[in-house]
């Protein structure tokens, strides 16, 4: 029988509240159907109570962080599902066009490779070798890069934390 996690009308206000305020200095939106955006919140809390990290609601865990990366709000599929669709997969972030009810949120279709296809794509990645003095990283998340010996702690653009960087050269 799967436990019980409670979750409190604050937690889940001062998540949207967070959110709201990132996501706006970043040129995001939270959708703007404030009861389907309290129950995607309120998803990622109890997630993240139960696996240590907010795994999307929309995605099914593995219950392992390291192959959860991807999945982890906000997932690396975000932004080309804004671009391509105005919203996310699970509809919590969108674009304005959405967010001033100019236009109707559509399916998304999933974007997210195999789990064969994430593995042989981290073994590729591993084995290509730079020339430079430093590796770089990559935000998985918004594609912001650095030169340097470890990923940042926190991502400066997009505020997403150091283990959502994976190493680009």
């Amino acid at each position: 029988m799967r436990e019980e996690i409670e979750v409190t009308q604050k937690e889940i206000d001062d998540l949207f509240s967070r959110m709201e305020k990132e996501s706006r200095e970043m040129g995001y939106f939270l959708n703007p159907d404030r009861e389907f955006t309290e129950d995607l919140i309120r998803s990622l809390l109890i997630n993240e109570k139960r696996y240590g990290y907010m795994n999307c609601p929309c995605r099914l865990s593995s219950r392992n962080k390291e192959d959860d990366l991807d999945i982890i709000c906000p997932c690396d599929y975000r932004d080309a599902d804004i671009v391509d669709y105005d919203a996310c997969f699970c509809g919590l972030f969108v674009s304005s066009k959405i967010f001033r009810k100019e236009k109707l949120p559509e399916p998304i279709p999933e974007r997210r490779p195999s789990r064969e296809e994430r593995k042989n794509r981290k073994n590729r990645d591993n084995s290509i070798k730079g020339e430079l003095s430093k590796p770089v990283w990559r935000c998985k998340v918004c594609g912001y890069l650095c030169g340097r010996d470890n990923p940042p702690e926190i991502c400066p653009i997009c505020k997403a934390k150091g283990d959502r960087f994976e190493r680009f050269i």
